[in-house]
């Protein structure tokens, strides 16, 4: 039985358990976790594998977070706010919101964004630095036994980039909040709420151009009083930190090794950087594939 069938049916025990009628799972996304629409229940499950402590943090933070009234995607109303664990998998069971199909404006992707930064401000959840998730890229770089795949010649390139980059930009001594910390457009859903916010398991404190770093350009330009010099360092920082994922061990993105080797070619090109939405389409993946 492959992992995707266990985790699914895992889910589908879970929503048993619960009492909520739940016979079919389909899957929205297969990627580093599980997305399963689960009918006819309507709810989301999001499965991970064994180990997936991020979870946990997720649940805390979106119950808070929606406490102050912030947009993000909320948790199931009919479940304990909890990870539930069924033969490994650790599940959490969210709402699912029916998409609305219409091009999301850069305004209120920017406004969107600022709202969820300002309500950020108002909780206080434990969280890591960016530092600290430059840290995590740069070990699977520098450690051949995470990122087997990557040659030496590009192991050195990228661990350079990220060391360097990591330097200029806690030289700036920028203010620091807490951040969605990948809120590219792959975890922006359009719905008859608004937008909303989703996948919080990166949330991690820093200044505003990290996050900003992850978006289009044309949203940076609606979103008030960015330090531009800050953004321009941010970007390259953001496609080398992707780069490292994409060549880790294990990892299931979607034409992974492809989009690393894409990210890589853009660092080596230099400036101007492009953005995360415009590698995707250079590699024919969709605006909303996770990174």
């Amino acid at each position: 039985m492959s992992d995707t069938t266990r985790a699914a049916k895992a889910a589908l025990a879970v929503t048993e358990s619960l009492a909520l009628p739940a016979h079919d799972a389909i899957v929205i996304q297969d990627s580093n976790r599980l997305t399963l629409r689960l009918a006819p229940c309507d709810t989301l499950a999001r499965v991970a594998p064994p180990g997936h402590e991020a979870a946990s943090f997720e649940v805390e933070l979106t119950q808070r977070l929606t406490e102050v009234g912030c947009p993000v995607g909320a948790l199931e109303p009919r479940a304990d706010a909890r990870v539930y664990t069924h033969d490994g998998f650790a599940v959490t069971l969210w709402t699912y919101y029916e998409p609305v199909a219409h091009h999301v404006s850069p305004a209120d992707y920017a406004e969107t964004l600022e709202h969820l930064h300002a309500g950020m401000r108002e909780v206080d959840v434990p969280s890591p630095r960016f530092i600290d998730r430059i840290a995590e890229a740069e070990e699977v770089v520098v450690n051949p036994k995470l990122s087997p795949g990557l040659a030496d010649t590009d192991r050195s390139f990228l661990g350079g980039r990220l060391a360097g980059l990591s330097q200029a930009i806690k030289k700036r001594g920028a203010a620091e909040q807490m951040l969605h910390g990948e809120p590219h457009p792959g975890n922006v859903l359009g719905t008859q709420n608004g937008l909303l916010f989703i996948d919080l398991e990166t949330t991690c404190r820093g200044p505003v151009e990290f996050d900003l770093a992850h978006v289009p350009q044309a949203v940076c330009e609606h979103y008030p009083n960015i330090d531009q010099e800050l953004l321009d360092d941010c970007r390259p920082l953001v496609l080398a930190m992707v780069a490292a994922w994409r060549w880790k061990r294990g990892d299931r993105f979607p034409n992974g090794r492809f989009f690393g080797e894409e990210l890589l070619r853009a660092l080596r090109n230099g400036p101007p950087w492009p953005t995360l939405d415009i590698v995707n389409a250079g590699v024919g993946l969709s605006e909303n594939q996770p990174n």
